[in-house]
């Protein structure tokens, strides 16, 4: 295949010079071997890749096109060297997933103690369903991922992050419920399928024998709690997430049957014969915010 990294490098120089002549010297290599390469790669991608005067050349738009994708392929190359290098002082990209609830409570702590830890680290955080985020995780796309357990797929390894009490979410209106029997006219508020809290609640409806008026589908915390708060439904959410608009009166809180108001929030990641450093300081990390509960 003509297109190899060493044609894409030629490409490169020719492109960020604006001419063969200066890339030629630049890569100390002969005027004449360049132009062939350059017309082969035009050759085998079926494009013009230059427009050439006698001032030199300029990229067409299809050349402008694969230097971004040449640009990307060079940047993944050194990402690779510094990853599979993996230094002693964690350094570059961790993927982490986590559920809405979690990424608003309980991770605040722990991310901002890992960056100041390990600055080197690029971080990034990825917001989704419990299902949404160990498909993530299997597929490669995450290193990693807080969701709620019990997981038991058998290429995944898990650690307990803190165990949730699930609550009864509705309006600040004066009137106490009883039963959830006595909320079987009430739209219901929820995240979408693949939510492990989602899958609870549907769950005990069931069991009571309540068919909810309504379902309404959100994709964020903030939504679920404004909405219940200005009276379009119920929902079932961690106490940790509803305790605060409580406290201000915007919503009231019921318990539930233990049977279905417990859930193990868990941080999930492959069992793979290899983990770099940056998420083996974070494993490490969160088995000592756990230890220390």
């Amino acid at each position: 295949m003509v297109m190899d990294l060493q044609t894409l490098q030629f490409f490169r120089a020719v492109a960020r010079s604006g001419s063969i002549s200066k890339a030629a010297r630049e890569l100390n290599y002969a005027q004449s071997n360049l132009t062939t390469r350059i017309r082969q790669l035009e050759s085998e991608l079926h494009a013009r890749l230059f427009y050439r005067n006698h001032r030199g050349t300029v990229l067409t738009d299809k050349g402008k096109l694969l230097l971004s994708y040449a640009d990307r392929i060079f940047q993944l190359i050194d990402e690779a060297r510094d990853a599979l290098g993996d230094h002693p002082t964690p350094r570059g990209p961790l993927r982490i997933g986590s559920m809405e609830s979690t990424a608003a409570v309980r991770l605040p702590k722990l991310l901002t103690r890992f960056h100041r830890e390990y600055p080197d680290v690029d971080l990034s955080l990825k917001t989704g369903t419990t299902q949404q985020n160990i498909e993530a995780v299997l597929n490669y796309e995450l290193d990693g991922a807080f969701v709620a357990g019990p997981v038991g797929h058998p290429d995944l390894a898990c650690r307990t992050v803190a165990e949730e009490e699930l609550v009864l979410v509705t309006d600040a209106s004066p009137r106490r419920f009883a039963s959830i029997r006595e909320m079987r006219n009430r739209t219901i508020l929820v995240f979408r399928h693949g939510c492990a809290y989602r899958a609870r609640f549907e769950e005990w409806l069931r069991h009571e024998g309540v068919v909810p008026d309504k379902i309404i589908e959100f994709g964020t915390l903030d939504g679920i709690v404004g909405c219940v708060a200005a009276g379009l439904g119920i929902s079932l959410l961690p106490r940790s997430v509803a305790e605060k608009q409580a406290k201000d009166h915007q919503i009231c809180l019921y318990e539930i049957p233990e049977r279905f108001g417990k859930v193990e929030t868990v941080f999930i990641y492959r069992k793979d014969d290899y983990i770099a450093t940056p998420l083996r300081k974070l494993i490490d990390m969160i088995q000592d915010e756990s230890s220390a509960k």
